[in-house]
């Protein structure tokens, strides 16, 4: 039995006995009981200058392939948002050059795309309103010329800009009139990005809500949904429950996602999350579950990859982005464990270990003898003498029982 070597907090090694991957199934048929996305990263070159502020220099063969690969499992892809470290390395010619190649895979291959509109290619940090309107739709007709769904993000031009919620209410008005189809909206907290604090006009909650709330009220034509990041999941479901008809929530809650997209008897959410990208497989085969009204059954599946989000999006939650390329690296999907911006240095190598130990346990290591290969390759390279865990420690983890090919129904 192949062990893994785990590393805590004081240095101190222990092994716990690697578990087979899920044998989920891939659908046959398009989900049905939910529209989920996941937020894509981006892979870069690995002989690439991959420090902070160079530009990015991506990988494009191994960036869109794992894009196919998100596309295999049913589900859609959310491109160039913060994921694909938006205002965190990606600049402003990379993330062009992502949305046009990006909607021109999914054309080609039948996957559905949207991807994100912002102000972050202007150079003034404090620009006007009339400003982030024009970068706003300079941005928004190069997604809609691509082909690709346009989700327009919160901007930190247009939080310094705006003096209080009717500067929100116009800005998104005349920008959304610019648009050719329905967008999505999307509300980006704090823990994501500190420099959005007081977003829709104030610090509290119920106001920023109600704020939104009227933008999408009086452009219902113009708005398919809401993408909430604030990792509050009372806030989302009051916000959910006074959208209206024409609105989907999407929810980019990263800690609460199985019981939002459950749902309740008033509704659900549906997804747009950057830990889909990490578990693209057990999203997937949860939601065909759903699909075949088995609830307990994608309570099974999905319920024990929350923790392991939970550990990806830790404070400070913004370097989330490192556990997602560490995953897309340990399932064999990129050739090296880089990003852009040198963002593979954010997290340590214990919590790293932790991201390893909780992915084992909730099947979301999808080739586990190369997840364990290359995880004991990067504890040797730091040093770490992976020979000498205490493989007396080493017990089951607690991984979802992985299904039989037999019995795997496909949606």
């Amino acid at each position: 039995m192949t062990t893994l070597t785990l590393l805590g907090a004081d240095g101190a090694t222990r092994a716990d006995l690697l578990n087979p991957a899920p044998a989920f199934a891939k659908p046959r048929k398009p989900l049905a009981s939910r529209v989920a996305y996941a937020a894509a990263h981006v892979v870069p070159k690995a002989h690439a200058d991959n420090t902070p502020g160079q530009p990015a220099e991506i990988d494009w063969d191994a960036t869109l392939a794992f894009r196919h690969h998100v596309w295999s499992w049913g589900l859609g892809v959310a491109d160039a948002m913060d994921t694909a470290q938006r205002n965190m390395g990606l600049d402003a010619a990379a993330t062009r050059e992502l949305i046009s190649r990006s909607a021109a895979e999914a054309a080609s291959a039948g996957g559905s795309v949207v991807v994100g509109v912002n102000t972050d290619h202007l150079d003034d940090e404090v620009v006007s309103l009339e400003q982030v309107i024009d970068a706003y739709k300079l941005q928004l007709h190069h997604a809609e010329d691509a082909g690709a769904g346009a989700v327009l993000m919160a901007s930190r031009h247009l939080a310094r800009a705006a003096q209080n919620a009717d500067d929100y209410r116009r800005v998104y008005r005349e920008v959304l009139a610019a648009a050719a189809s329905p967008v999505v909206l999307h509300w980006l907290g704090t823990a994501f990005d500190p420099a959005l604090e007081g977003y829709f006009g104030s610090t509290d909650t119920d106001a920023a809500a109600g704020t939104l709330l009227q933008v999408i009220e009086a452009n219902r034509e113009k708005v398919q949904g809401v993408k909430m990041s604030l990792l509050d999941a009372d806030a989302e479901i009051a916000v959910r429950r006074r959208l209206p008809e024409t609105a989907r929530m999407f929810t980019g809650d990263d800690f609460h996602y199985v019981g939002l997209i459950e749902g309740d008897d008033e509704g659900h959410s549906d997804a747009l999350l950057g830990a889909f990208a990490a578990l693209a497989p057990n999203a997937s085969a949860a939601i065909q579950s759903l699909d075949r009204d088995d609830v307990d059954e994608y309570r099974r599946i999905l319920g024990p990859t929350e923790e392991l989000s939970r550990q990806v999006f830790a404070a400070p939650t913004y370097y989330y982005k490192t556990g997602v390329a560490f995953l897309a690296w340990l399932n064999g999907h990129q050739p090296a464990f880089q990003m852009v911006g040198g963002l593979h240095a954010a997290r340590s190598l214990p919590h790293l270990s932790r991201i390893v130990e909780l992915a084992n346990g909730s099947g979301a290591l999808e080739r586990p003898e190369l997840a364990a290969a290359r995880w004991h390759e990067l504890l040797t390279i730091n040093g770490v003498d992976t020979t000498r865990a205490d493989a007396a420690s080493a017990t089951p983890a607690d991984a979802p029982a992985a299904t039989q090919p037999s019995e795997a129904v496909p949606a």
